[in-house]
């Protein structure tokens, strides 16, 4: 097991400077008013934003307003700026000290929710930018994915949000303003692949439904218009594509301060972007020196008795690609994928490893349409806090499209070793189970107004988890390929923000990540569009990491022969999906768990 030897010690130096929370209030100042008006006002606060956002009410579960869709006018960005300064003034009236340590990081999570999106609205103003912003597929795919209901009332809920899909496209087209070339781009894409839903297929769902004749002929009208309007608005945005070609067009690029600005509403670690880098830096470092070793190791099994360069980073990399070369093939992909799972949930179950419930499904899909292109091969979709019973979503974006060398260049990423690392970030015991604990939390503020860089985090601790557990029989291709897995996050980081704030070009960039972080030209080249299309978000995987290891050896030193891998991860996937540094707050409070 030399090779577990070797990686044990590389990440720590960095894990220790994650962010000590802040202290918390005096015990002795917290009152039981106060505590029973703020769940009162927690509650309110809900039935307010199921109304005001009903595709956030949909998500979290609540189907009240399933019939609604969002027009997102000027109107509606004035009642949006409304609504926030109404709740942070109610917000400002609670005093802080009085509430238990519960409910004062959700006090802390709500303001943070509040200013954030008014922040986006007022200063960041993507939606006159990013023409990605507007995909009616995102508000209508789920009513018909979703069975929340029988098809016919969905179908229902579907005809209504048709009626406002016109609307809807006339302002986003109203709205736009200066955008950058690259979100144009993924909007035809996605919209594109919106059209698809509206197609013959639904038209034979409808047709068989229990919907009367006068519906059935308002729906075809319905559907038509609604087509008009995506197909209206792909158009604008080709034409938008053509003048922005011919330059000049806005760049990607948020810039330094904006960055920092949205770095602490997404991440809310207490650390800067600029001091997260740095980590990065001195992280990516560590890996090169452990990957070294134990490819310099695994070079007779491969290479035989062929020289080795004397560029450590060849070295890893000669190994690495003689791993890539065993791969499922592109047609197998998406059902290799589903068969690896239950040897997963096996694992856990076997290791005892954490809490897990097959009573929440998991279910592995083809992405729809409307979502594939931004960069991200694979993801989750999970149901919200009041649906919590309903399926999970593995969607898995198609390779049957790709050119041949596009395809070999994925599979040979995502190779026999590397797919069940992904499987795990995904799935078990990643993003699928620590989303259905979330849902279990007590805190539905927790939950729906968490933090990404809990969730990104939590799926990359879980893949460490796995293999110190033994998983993979600790076989050091094993151990390799997720040294090379745990390095992307690092440098997710890295060039991220080198790309937002210093004009990181996109040679640069490839180079970083095929030279230095090993992947494949394909890997690459799709992040590069993804970091073209995000910011911030790429550094949530290392932030994330990097505090949830920090607590956890924070957490075995505080509990001594009372700590235990399950008891640590059951109780830190409790916290709903809370940034971490509050989750390390609330456990320092237990004695044990």
């Amino acid at each position: 097991m030399q090779w577990k030897a070797l990686w044990a010690g590389a990440a720590l130096g960095l894990a220790a400077c994650a962010t000590v929370p802040p202290p918390a209030a005096p015990a002795a100042s917290v009152s039981a008013d106060a505590n029973r008006a703020f769940a009162a006002y927690t509650e309110a606060l809900l039935e307010d934003f199921w109304a005001e956002f009903p595709e956030f009410a949909f998500y979290a579960g609540n189907y009240r307003h399933a019939d609604r869709m969002t027009v997102p006018d000027a109107a509606k960005r004035e009642r949006n700026r409304a609504f926030y300064q109404r709740h942070l003034a109610r917000l400002n009236a609670f005093d802080a000290g009085a509430l238990s340590d519960s409910h004062r990081v959700d006090l802390v999570l709500i303001r943070n929710r509040l200013e954030s999106n008014l922040w986006a609205q007022e200063t960041f103003r993507a939606w006159q930018w990013q023409p990605s912003s507007y995909n009616a597929g995102s508000s209508l795919g789920p009513v018909l994915a979703r069975e929340y209901a029988p098809l016919d009332t969905r179908l229902r809920h579907f005809l209504a949000k048709l009626a406002h899909v016109p609307a809807y496209y006339r302002a986003a087209m109203q709205n736009i303003a200066d955008p950058t070339l690259e979100h144009t781009e993924l909007a035809v894409i996605q919209n594109r692949g919106a059209l698809n839903l509206l197609g013959a297929d639904l038209a034979g769902r409808v047709e068989s439904s229990g919907l009367s004749a006068d519906e059935k002929a308002l729906f075809a009208r319905r559907l038509a218009d609604a087509r008009s309007a995506i197909e209206g608005y792909v158009a604008f945005l080709e034409n938008t594509l053509a003048r922005l070609k011919a330059g000049p067009a806005r760049s990607f690029r948020i810039g330094a301060e904006l960055y920092e600005q949205k770095f602490r509403f997404d991440i809310q670690s207490g650390i800067s972007a600029a001091d997260l880098h740095r980590l990065a830096m001195a992280e990516k470092a560590k890996h090169h020196d452990a990957m070294e070793k134990l490819a310099r190791q695994l070079w007779p099994k491969y290479l035989g008795s062929a020289p080795m360069p004397a560029d450590r980073l060849a070295v890893i990399r000669a190994v690495l690609d003689e791993l890539a070369k065993r791969h499922t093939t592109a047609d197998k992909f998406e059902s290799t994928i589903r068969e690896q799972i239950p040897a997963l949930e096996k694992f856990v179950r076997e290791k005892d490893l954490l809490d897990q419930d097959p009573t929440r499904p998991l279910l592995v899909r083809t992405m729809p349409p409307y979502m594939q292109g931004s960069g991200a091969g694979a993801s989750i979709s999970a149901p919200g806090p009041f649906d919590a019973t309903a399926a999970t979503w593995y969607n898995v974006e198609p390779l049957d499209k790709l050119p041949a060398a596009d395809a070999e260049s994925f599979l040979r990423e995502y190779n026999d070793w590397m797919l069940q690392i992904l499987n795990i970030h995904e799935a078990i015991p990643g993003h699928y189970t620590q989303l259905m604990h979330a849902n279990k939390s007590p805190s539905k503020i927790k939950t729906l107004f968490g933090n990404g860089a809990m969730i990104e985090g939590w799926a990359v601790f879980s893949e460490l988890v796995m293999l110190e557990a033994g998983y993979g029989d600790h076989a050091p291709e094993m151990w390799l390929t997720w040294m090379k897995w745990n390095l992307r996050s690092v440098v997710n980081t890295i060039i991220d923000y080198e790309i937002q704030t210093r004009n990181m070009s996109r040679d640069a960039a490839l180079d970083m990540m095929i030279r230095e972080a090993f992947q494949q030209q394909k890997e690459a080249t799709e992040k590069w569009r993804r970091a073209s299309f995000t910011q911030v978000q790429l550094t949530s995987y290392f932030s994330g990491y990097a505090e949830i290891r920090a607590l956890r050896e924070r957490e075995r030193a505080r509990l001594g022969k009372d700590f235990t891998v399950k008891g640590f991860n059951n109780k830190f996937l409790s916290y709903g999906n809370a940034p971490v540094r509050y989750i390390a707050e609330l456990m320092a409070k237990e004695a044990r768990y």
